[in-house]
């Protein structure tokens, strides 16, 4: 018996109590909301990823931890709390309930209380400490200041000349220059405005009485670590170490602390001389720096002249542009010393 004509064409039949064969949108929703939430969990870890700092970011002064060690250790971090989808492994082992503590590792926030200028392109700058600060830092060692600029983070490295026993404060000279991206943050400070540092950083670790005399070699802000490693011998009546301080500047205006300097060279056992490269006449100078002032630069001749002159075995700091290091630990070598006997700033 033929089927009489009907709705559907000849030889196709509806479905009838079967499945459809394409999945339905109920069917679909369930797995476009995991791919969805796998997706959004996927992202929410990508915002979570350490960001690789600028070169612009790296002070270049060799500190420990450097600002890309410290990203390598939150990126090795970060891979591990993926790995195991576990944020908690985010926040590190670390503490950070003590922000008054100074670290190498986290920036900590600090008031300026004074800027003063102290040549035209040269300040030292006040800042005050936290109440209950720990600022554990010994002479010579320097820190990390962090700034920002145009939208651009920059970091450079300064060290304190304030006495290593100042209460409630310290203080650093810096040297600012035209095309500076730290000096136009730095021309920007006012009194009562904050900035961020860590630290300290450096392996220089002075002793009373560890040397017989040390022979400081300064070019400019260089000055800043010989600072309180010579007021720290002169603050120790114990401390019988010889020093002999030479500060390298372009004018005697420019010469930085003058009044410490002299008065740190009342001291029996401490000496200071100036070289200057853009003068040329004795008579422009105060008495008391003429004879102890001479012109040009500081070269082997008169390396070997005042390592000659020391009164006791020297140990000589040295501290400067690139230039100047390299110039020094030349002329050291060849005035007698062994590699053994400098340090380089």
């Amino acid at each position: 018996m033929r089927e009489g004509p009907g709705p559907w064409p000849h030889g196709v039949r509806p479905l009838v109590g079967r499945a459809p064969s394409c999945p339905s949108r109920a069917a679909q929703a369930p797995l476009m909301t995991e791919e969805r939430e796998e997706d959004a969990d996927e992202e929410g870890w990508l915002q979570l990823r350490p960001v690789e700092p600028l070169p612009s970011q790296c002070c270049g002064s060799g500190c420990s931890p450097c600002v890309f060690d410290l990203y390598h250790r939150e990126l090795a971090r970060w891979e591990a709390a993926r790995a195991s989808k576990d944020r908690s492994l985010l926040s590190g082992e670390e503490s950070q309930s003590c922000p008054s503590k100074l670290s190498p590792e986290t920036f900590l926030a600090f008031r300026i209380s004074a800027v003063d200028r102290l040549t035209e392109d040269t300040y030292c700058v006040r800042f005050a400490l936290p109440r209950n600060c720990q600022f554990s830092l010994r002479p010579g060692q320097h820190l990390i200041l962090r700034g920002k600029v145009d939208g651009l983070e920059i970091q450079r490295a300064y060290t304190p000349i304030s006495p290593a026993n100042a209460e409630g404060y310290f203080e650093v000279l810096i040297k600012c220059y035209p095309t500076g991206l730290m000096s136009r943050y730095v021309k920007s400070w006012g009194t009562g405005h904050t900035a961020f540092w860590r630290g300290p950083f450096g392996d220089f670790f002075y002793k009373a009485n560890q040397y017989g005399e040390l022979l400081m070699l300064a070019s400019g802000t260089g000055l800043a670590p010989m600072v309180p490693i010579l007021q720290s011998i002169t603050d120790n009546a114990e401390d019988e170490t010889f020093v002999t301080l030479v500060g390298c500047f372009k004018t005697f205006e420019g010469i930085y602390l003058k009044t410490f300097l002299q008065e740190q060279a009342r001291f029996w056992n401490v000496r200071t001389f100036f070289v200057l490269s853009q003068e040329n006449s004795l008579e422009k100078l105060p008495w008391s720096y003429r004879e102890k002032t001479c012109f040009g630069r500081l070269a082997q001749g008169l390396i070997e002249e005042l390592v000659g002159s020391c009164r006791r075995k020297p140990f000589a700091l040295v501290c400067g542009s690139a230039e100047f290091t390299k110039d020094m630990a030349r002329c050291l070598l060849c005035a007698g010393l062994a590699k053994d006997s400098y340090y380089l700033f």
